[in-house]
């Protein structure tokens, strides 16, 4: 994938397709530790331990539609890769999964748009909880629909007009985070 974010968007479906209700995406760049970290973990039924055992092998899916699984087998490559590792750790109350990058690497694709990404998931899955939590050396912007949500009260999350605004509050906050601007 050309794109970080669209591997996030991948596993974090495997996650709602797993009957998770909470997703949390958390994005962490370390340019003195030459670190870039994705973690996204969610609370759904988890993968069973047989399958989990090879779960970065292409051809092993819970897919009936077709018999291959790209995603996590793309991010794990993408990973290591790039001087990084990659773990994914599940059980009945939810999965982990962890990739890291050489932040500097040249093979490391751009993260690209996750004010985009966490718009999507919300469109599409406004049932669920999302937590995103942007950490850029050592400071963080967190995001938290359960939190927004009993803001907006009988207004729904995926309003136009309210998703609007979530979105040019998330593209400031990262920018703001990565200039260094409290």
């Amino acid at each position: 994938m050309r794109e970080l974010s669209l591997h996030i968007i991948d596993v974090a479906e495997n996650g709602i397709k797993a009957s998770a209700d909470f997703i949390y995406i958390e994005v962490a760049e370390d340019i003195p530790e030459n670190e870039f970290k994705i973690v996204i973990e969610d609370n759904g039924s988890g993968i069973p331990e047989e399958m989990l055992k090879n779960i970065t092998d292409p051809f092993v899916t819970s897919r009936t539609e077709r018999r291959v699984g790209m995603g996590l087998s793309l991010l794990k490559e993408a990973s290591e890769r790039c001087g990084g590792v990659f773990d994914i750790k599940s059980s009945d109350k939810g999965t982990i999964v962890t990739a890291t990058f050489l932040h500097d690497h040249i093979d490391r694709a751009p993260l690209g748009d996750m004010t985009s990404t966490i718009m999507t998931l919300i469109i599409g899955n406004h049932g669920i909880d999302l937590e995103y939590k942007h950490i850029f050396n050592k400071k963080d912007f967190i995001f938290n629909t359960k939190d927004i949500k009993e803001v907006l009260d009988e207004v729904p999350i995926t309003d136009p007009t309210v998703l609007g605004k979530l979105r040019t509050m998330v593209d400031e906050a990262v920018k703001k985070l990565k200039k260094g601007i409290d």
